[in-house]
């Protein structure tokens, strides 16, 4: 099956591309953007693979689903389309930034520009209905994001796994940390920010690392 994401991904997951599972997801997702309102955008689905190469990867931050509000996903975990208000989790992640490096608040949520630099910001569901949470899931994007997550580990060196919050953590399991840096923390939404995710600085000590491996670093 071809499927239209950035050429480094597609040389990495073609064989997932063509088992059973992802074929009926294709299918059962196809059926959902014909007969309903679905986010993101369909050109934005791969959008965290199209903005950040496979051999650009240093930083991967783990989501669950997209926004399920109008306009706010955009392919990106965490990430909200420009002139968006920025949502609670993510205005959370840019105070604990804002701690942690110095930085102000900024005015866009769009994280594209993370993006760019190497950071895969990886939902485990890639599609939502409108309005429904969770609409999507255990329908084979798990599995496709588990496969994702395991290419990245087994073929990449001196990765930062950002895993924030118990689902994150328990799909993280499959990440080798012998040779990876996996930091984990509370969920930074309103309901578990204050209880282990500010403070935790998970920013500088992701830079500290990937200048200790002699990569870049991001600029959070």
């Amino acid at each position: 099956m071809q499927v239209k994401i950035e050429p480094s991904w597609q040389h990495v997951l073609q064989d997932e591309f063509s088992k059973p599972y992802f074929q009926q997801l294709i299918s059962f997702v196809k059926q959902e953007y014909d007969t309903q309102e679905v986010y993101p955008p369909g050109r934005q689905i791969f959008n965290a693979f199209d903005k950040c190469p496979f051999d650009q990867v240093r930083v991967v931050i783990l989501g669950q689903d997209p926004y399920h509000g109008p306009g706010q996903a955009n392919g990106l975990a965490f990430s909200v389309a420009d002139g968006i208000r920025t949502p609670p989790s993510l205005l959370n992640i840019f105070k604990e930034i804002e701690s942690d490096m110095g930085q102000p608040i900024p005015r866009s949520g769009n994280l594209e520009r993370w993006a760019r630099q190497g950071v895969l910001l990886l939902n485990a569901t890639l599609t939502v209905r409108a309005h429904q949470a969770g609409s999507h899931q255990k329908k084979g994007w798990e599995e496709f994001t588990d496969a994702v997550i395991q290419k990245v580990s087994d073929g990449k060196e001196h990765v930062v796994f950002l895993l924030w919050g118990a689902y994150a953590q328990k799909k993280g399991l499959i990440i080798n940390d012998k040779k990876h840096l996996v930091l984990k923390a509370a969920h930074p939404s309103p309901f578990a920010a204050d209880k282990g995710f500010f403070g935790t600085r998970p920013f500088s000590k992701a830079n500290a690392y990937l200048k200790l491996q002699g990569l870049p670093e991001v600029e959070w």
